[in-house]
């Protein structure tokens, strides 16, 4: 959504106070965008002592405020997937309060992905033409692959990568899941580089984020990639016209798998077999069936015992027993906050789909946007199919990826009308107009 155009002048121009505040709020943006995607005080020594995460949000919502993007006229008019992650949030803040477990601490997780809300916002409102879509989405592809480096220098004698990193990154299924859903963004811009040295930085890229999943040795973390691998080829390969991309997929797969992937073969041989160790090592791979088909039907008690609210966000760890989270962000979500939070987080993420369906029907896209729009496609494929498979349903990458799909949306409403029943861009720019305009 171009809201410098919502709430400028009559003659299109702004006032250059209000360019200037633009361009603050953005840089704040991407500032954040680098601070939650690369996560510098795990690794960069003293950072640690400041919450960049939440100097970074409130210097971006501000710039927003200061521009006028937080005018009620603007956010009555904001997409229908933004107010579904707004409901979902507050029936998250209901299950907090009545949560039957532990209410201060659902409350607290709650507080903490309400955060979500903001980032998405902001990214809706503040990335307004391509060229600062590809800023936010190269800052998300290169923060994970500097993570991926790190990690491995990091951590490489720790077991599966697990704990060498915070946040989002300390569980190696996590991190594998983060990796799969930014390789397509990194294909696209290896697709569209110019130069062969940028070419070259971003294959080494994504063959460093290819060792650092295989190093993880998570199973979902690979079924994850290989759908959304299909996916990418299908867009970039088949569709693309770019036969010579499959098989150098097909050839590095193999390479990084020789060279780092002994621990994932072990563990998904183990997955097929009636042993619980392969070569000697014990994998538990029986085992981990049996104990995560145990936390599914927990969740699923947890669900009929508690079905309009949930249990509250991350309680389930202690409702089930077990200390351990449900593995499926689906029955995740439906144990936390209940039915209604499932239904809602499902619309929402169906609006990203929706929103690539529009985007397709585009006359005449520019290759670059075509490159683009099929990343989107094969991150989101690859999220709703690894939400099978891990809980993933409070990390804020898939998100952003809805995110995205809305503003390079209503960036592409801007050159040319796209019909889209919800969408508003037309009505909000000519009422603002007249709402802002001088006399």
């Amino acid at each position: 959504m171009a809201v410098l155009e919502y709430i400028g002048e009559a003659d299109g121009k702004l006032p250059a106070a209000r360019t200037k505040a633009a361009s603050s709020a953005f840089f704040w943006l991407s500032a954040f965008f680098v601070v939650y995607c690369a996560r510098p005080e795990d690794w960069v020594p003293g950072l640690k002592y400041f919450p960049l995460a939440k100097i970074t949000g409130i210097c971006a919502l501000w710039g927003l405020y200061k521009i006028g993007g937080l005018r009620s006229q603007v956010l009555r008019r904001l997409p229908r997937e933004s107010s579904y992650l707004l409901a979902l949030i507050a029936v998250f803040y209901f299950s907090a309060v009545f949560s039957p477990i532990w209410p201060g601490g659902a409350l607290s997780h709650a507080i903490d992905f309400s955060k979500c809300y903001i980032v998405w916002l902001l990214t809706f409102l503040l990335v307004t033409d391509f060229a600062k879509f590809r800023r936010v989405v190269f800052i998300q592809a290169a923060c994970v692959a500097v993570i991926a480096l790190v990690s491995v220098v990091k951590g490489h004698s720790e077991p599966r990568l697990a704990g060498v990193l915070g946040g989002i990154y300390s569980n190696p299924n996590d991190l594998a899941f983060a990796i799969v859903l930014s390789l397509p963004f990194c294909l696209a811009f290896l697709l569209s580089a110019k130069s062969g040295l940028k070419k070259v930085a971003w294959l080494c890229a994504m063959l460093m984020m290819a060792v650092t999943l295989a190093l993880t040795a998570s199973r979902a973390g690979f079924v994850d990639l290989m759908v959304a691998g299909t996916v990418c080829l299908w867009h970039f390969g088949v569709k693309g016209k770019r036969p010579f991309l499959i098989v150098a997929t097909a050839v590095l797969g193999l390479l990084v798998m020789l060279a780092a992937g002994r621990t994932l073969k072990d563990r998904l041989v183990a997955t097929a077999s009636e042993e619980d160790s392969v070569n000697g090592e014990d994998l538990g791979a029986r085992g981990s069936f049996e104990a995560r088909r145990y936390l599914m039907e927990q969740a699923l008690r947890g669900i009929k015992q508690y079905p309009i609210l949930g249990i509250g966000i991350n309680n389930f760890i202690t409702y089930s027993g077990d200390w351990h989270e449900v593995h499926m962000s689906y029955l995740q979500i439906a144990v936390e906050g209940g039915i209604p939070a499932l239904i809602l987080y499902l619309l929402f993420f169906s609006r990203g789909f929706s929103n690539l369906r529009t985007l397709r029907q585009v006359r005449n896209p520019n290759p670059e946007t075509t490159l683009f729009v099929g990343a989107l496609h094969s991150s989101l494929v690859g999220f709703v199919v690894g939400a099978l498979f891990a809980p993933e349903g409070y990390q804020f990458f898939p998100y952003f990826t809805v995110g995205y799909t809305s503003a390079l949306l209503a960036i592409m409403q801007q050159r040319e009308p796209v019909t889209v029943t919800d969408s508003a861009v037309p009505r909000l720019l000519r009422s603002s107009l007249e709402t802002y305009a001088p006399g």
